[in-house]
């Protein structure tokens, strides 16, 4: 690890401690500022990887009904102003580009809400409003299932085009995009200051907003098609776009989006579970997985008891993987294939290899970092936690990246697109 003069801050896109929170700490805040190692994020590795702006994510599931969705996602952004409160010398509250640069003079880590899905909004502009004057300052507009005014890469009109033959690339074979409705909400977002976010979407809307927006957009968290073509990635298509919009591409972490051979795994386990009849065979192959929705604390019901709810109910999940039950001699078989098989690990070279390939397509101006820490089970070798981004740098570094590379990639794209979202917003204070 660096010495702590030399790390060059990192303004991170995305990061799902408030879901964790919730799930596995009953949305308790507290002893965050000791290491944590049932998280991938607490204080004291926040500060050893030189993370000094943070989007958090309010994230809940696309899957559950919207109207819940809108309330899970005021208790995800409740949990984060308390998160930011509990923890003032630390963490400091950033609606803006200055607000970031404030944070980062005062040693502070800069405190920002992303939402991650249009479901959050339950096709309510007012509803969008109200989340921007709670400090959401961008939106996905998807998340894994497709909204009445977008699509996702993952949702039901991909699988249905994958299923029906249609040609194209994983995310980028159904024609359906942005709605008229959906361009509305860009609009909206527009108008208020708020980034359009375009992770999670499937080609057709990622290339309808990024037209539809008058200012750049950023993809917070997804990585590059031409390295591993997973649907959650981008397409060379859209990676013209994205220079052509002067946008900014947040590359993740996930290993199933970062490490060819890992989305190769999945796919085959996938066929084994349908060849030994556990799962639909005519379905597509799904390469999401389901989530279960913890409970949040109920009036007077403290963390500690809702955390011990969750705890017993807690299910875990595997790409792949469904509803449906093995037969005993079915899950014997698919147990001898994955210890013939190990599963493959994703690596810091890997996420290396995407960051290359994104810099090379976009140019250095246009590429950030959206490691989904907290948002997935598992990560590459050599970035199993946030205190892992300054080795990162380092080894982009040891490749030939200059310090004015790595602090654009660290920070200054994003803080770029804040900027010209701020400057391009039409809305008076009174009218957000």
């Amino acid at each position: 690890m660096p010495e702590t003069t030399d790390l060059i801050p990192v303004l991170d896109c995305h990061n799902d401690l408030p879901f964790a929170l919730r799930d596995r700490a009953g949305y308790s805040v507290e002893g965050l500022d000791a290491q944590r190692d049932e998280f991938h994020t607490d204080l004291v590795r926040l500060r050893s990887g030189g993370v000094g702006a943070q989007f958090w994510s309010a994230w809940v599931p696309s899957s559950i009904p919207q109207e819940d969705a809108v309330v899970a996602t005021l208790q995800q952004i409740d949990a984060i102003h308390r998160l930011t409160a509990r923890y003032p010398d630390d963490l400091q509250p950033a609606h803006t580009a200055v607000d970031v640069d404030s944070a980062l003079r005062a040693g502070r880590i800069a405190s920002l809400i992303g939402l991650e899905g249009g479901q959050s909004i339950a096709n309510s502009l007012a509803v969008l409003r109200q989340m921007f004057e709670l400090g959401a300052r961008y939106m996905t507009l998807t998340h894994n299932d497709d909204l009445d005014w977008a699509t996702a890469a993952t949702g039901a009109a991909e699988r249905q085009a994958e299923a029906d033959g249609l040609p194209g690339a994983p995310g980028a074979r159904s024609t359906r995009g942005l709605t008229d409705e959906g361009r509305a909400v860009v609009a909206e977002m527009n108008r208020l200051g708020m980034i359009v976010d375009l992770s999670h979407t499937n080609e057709q809307t990622q290339r309808d907003a990024l037209a539809a927006s008058r200012v750049p957009t950023l993809f917070t968290h997804s990585s590059v098609q031409s390295v591993n073509p997973h649907p959650r990635n981008v397409t060379d298509r859209v990676l013209e776009q994205i220079v052509t919009t002067d946008s900014v591409l947040g590359l993740t972490f996930v290993p199933a989006f970062v490490s060819p051979a890992l989305l190769e795994w999945t796919r085959e386990r996938a066929q084994v579970r349908i060849d030994l009849g556990i799962d639909d065979p005519s379905a597509p192959i799904s390469l999401t997985r389901p989530y279960q929705m913890p409970d949040a604390p109920r009036p007077g019901q403290s963390c500690e008891d809702v955390r011990a709810e969750n705890a017993r109910n807690h299910v875990e999940y595997t790409y792949g993987d469904t509803d449906a039950e093995a037969t005993p001699e079915a899950a014997a078989a698919l147990a001898a294939w994955e210890a013939s098989h190990p599963e493959p690990q994703a690596t810091l070279a890997e996420v290396v290899a995407h960051l290359e390939a994104a810099r090379e397509a976009v140019g250095i101006t246009r590429v950030a970092l959206g490691g989904d820490y907290d948002g997935t089970s598992s990560l590459p070798v050599g970035l199993e936690d946030v205190s892992c981004y300054q080795d990162l740098l380092h080894a982009l570094s040891d490749r030939g990246w200059s310090r004015s590379d790595l602090e654009a990639l660290a920070h200054g794209n994003v803080l770029r697109v804040m900027r010209a979202v701020e400057d391009g917003a039409e809305a008076a204070p009174g009218d957000r």
